[in-house]
């Protein structure tokens, strides 16, 4: 399986961006996906994560209630909405796949797969 990420950008603290994951490869539907971001001199952190149904989503308390994680199975993809962004939001953002985990999990460890990343920049 593949990941690419992208929709990255520089913006403004206050705006908002949508990064999107496609997957390609051996897909399958059931893949938990999160993202995670590395800011720089940071260890990546979790961001967010959604069950392979869509049914089920948990979130970091710094971006839950401004970043909404969503996927559509038909196309592969899933994305992370990320409204009122803040300067701290600023890093490398991941996506990963997890498949067959009983929950979805926010550990690095639980996800088998891993996009190359897609830099956020907000200034302040």
């Amino acid at each position: 399986v593949q990941l690419q990420a992208s929709g990255g950008g520089l913006v403004q603290a206050g705006d908002s961006l949508r990064l999107s994951c496609a997957a390609s490869g051996r897909t399958r539907s059931m893949y938990d996906m999160a993202w995670f971001r590395q800011a720089p001199g940071k260890e990546r952190e979790f961001v967010a994560a959604i069950r392979w149904t869509g049914g089920s989503t948990v979130y970091a308390d710094s971006v839950k209630g401004r970043f909404t994680i969503s996927r559509d199975n038909a196309k592969n993809t899933v994305y992370l909405q990320m409204n009122t962004l803040k300067p701290e939001d600023t890093g490398n953002y991941y996506c990963a796949a997890a498949y067959g985990r009983i929950a979805v999990s926010r550990s690095q460890s639980a996800y088998d797969y891993w996009g190359q990343g897609t830099q956020v920049t907000v200034s302040s």
